[in-house]
């Protein structure tokens, strides 16, 4: 690695506490440029996902829940139970290569585009607070203050929408959780009858008004574990916010009818002034930076006010900037790639193989054939009917490859929405059509006369040759 990051003494501490530790509260100056902007849109879409996905309803169900009190989820529409669970641990696993890929190759974009804390923080929470209490110098000039009338209604204005927006996000996580509709019950029947849900409700309210109001960054430094997996994801090769040090140093401040000899870097500080973490970009990849643009709109201002180049903090990697060489596809990446596409090729395979309605068929274990009046004789069964769908189901059966027949022994299979339904029958077959000790069978499984499914199982009986010995 260059020289230039060769003192890392900066990485022994964290810059939202001090020496004594305490913490340092972060006033980030109000960012703005084509970044920030790009952001904003795409937040604003995102946003607008979020709230909206729960109102959204296929054949009256969610389009998408993830009740796992009672462990019932639904994915764009199609229901998922604890019966697919092989394929939602396949998911996650996918899931966590993805990340493992991405981040080897765009480090954490994530992070700074699309995480839900970055989003709400960012362009929610911190625009409301550009908006009440000013730029980062009112904000700190404000927090000085003493209580006055200005600063009673400006932090009351403030906490009050706040706790407004962390009880919409509260409601929509919970929406979620149990469904659109229960939570509208919750709502208008009133704590008296869902005491649970209330306090859920008002939990969860409490923790996003913490989180949002007093908690911030630390969030992101402290609790998240995405950024101490930079450590591990990252190399010389991975995309990320960086600084062109060969380009910007040595860093030297701008001085009035003299000739310039130093780096592009003018020391202005405004990379950090705009930080939300609090860093300094210049000294090289954190685990605080949470990728969000900020420093590259604020130092591309400053560079096309002086006349120079955009581009001295980018989107690069440090090949890139110490090599000038461009993304390469390395080892590890191709290692990633590999393994991402068979997952995904399993679970593609495992959802085109997915029946809404699952029925298995087993010979009941450790019981022999039972003799039946008219030379014939019987085995028992056991059927396990498994629903997908959301409409109660009902099927019928019959041998398909011999002249065999079926005896339910209870009620008619059936099974309610997403249920499991057990059952047995018998299988009476007579004693001049078994031809030897185990019969293969195939049983046809039908819904409303249409054959869902064919079985194969075996017939334990007795030789008819055995009975004219």
């Amino acid at each position: 690695m260059s020289d230039f990051y060769e003192n890392e003494e900066f990485r022994n501490s964290i810059s939202t506490v001090n020496k004594e530790g305490k913490r340092v509260w972060v006033y980030p100056k109000k960012p703005s440029g084509r970044f920030y902007n790009a952001r904003t849109i795409v937040s604003v879409i995102l946003l607008i996902i979020l709230f909206a996905t729960p109102f959204i309803k296929l054949n009256g169900h969610p389009f998408m829940l993830f009740n796992i009190f009672e462990r019932n989820f639904i994915f764009f529409g199609i229901a998922f139970g604890p019966y697919d669970f092989h394929i939602m641990v396949l998911v996650m696993i996918a899931f966590i290569v993805f990340i493992f890929l991405f981040t080897a190759i765009f480090g954490r974009v994530f992070c700074g585009w699309v995480c839900p804390q970055t989003i709400f923080m960012e362009m929610v929470f911190r625009k409301i607070e550009y908006w009440i209490d000013g730029d980062f110098r009112q904000q700190k000039a404000l927090k000085d203050s003493p209580w006055n009338g200005q600063k009673i209604f400006k932090r009351s204005l403030k906490f009050g929408i706040f706790l407004v927006i962390s009880y919409l996000i509260s409601h929509t996580f919970m929406a979620y959780l149990i469904g659109v509709d229960e939570v509208l019950n919750v709502v208008k029947a009133g704590p008296a009858e869902h005491p649970g849900g209330f306090i859920a409700i008002n939990v969860f309210t409490g923790l996003f008004f913490f989180v949002f109001w007093w908690f911030r960054e630390q969030a992101c430094i402290i609790v998240c574990p995405y950024g101490r997996l930079q450590g591990v994801l990252l190399d010389k090769n991975s995309i990320a916010v960086a600084y062109d040090f060969i380009r910007g140093e040595p860093r030297e401040k701008i001085k009035k009818g003299a000739e310039r000899t130093a780096g592009d870097c003018i020391d202005c500080k405004i990379c950090v002034d705009v930080c939300p973490t609090g860093i300094d970009i210049r000294n090289g990849t954190q685990l605080e930076c949470v990728n969000c643009t900020a420093c590259i709109d604020a130092c591309d201002n400053v560079m096309e006010k002086i006349g120079k180049p955009r581009g001295l903090i980018r989107y690069d990697s440090l090949s890139g900037i110490e090599e000038k060489k461009k993304l390469r596809f390395t080892a590890r990446m191709g290692v990633y790639t590999a393994v991402l596409t068979l997952l995904i090729a399993l679970i593609t395979v495992l959802m085109l193989n997915r029946k809404d309605v699952e029925v298995n068929i087993l010979r009941t274990p450790g019981m022999l054939y039972q003799e039946q009046p008219g030379n014939q004789i019987s085995n028992i069964y056991n059927f396990h009917v498994i629903n997908k769908t959301f409409d109660k189901i009902g099927i019928n059966m019959k041998v398909k490859n011999m002249d065999a027949r079926i005896v339910l022994l209870g009620s008619k299979p059936e099974a309610g929405p997403q249920q499991v339904m057990e059952g047995k029958f018998m299988i009476i077959i007579d004693k001049s059509k078994i031809e030897k000790l185990n019969t293969k069978l195939e049983i046809g499984v039908y819904q409303n006369n249409q054959e869902i499914d064919v079985i194969k199982t075996s017939f334990l009986g007795k030789r008819e040759t055995n009975e004219k010995n």
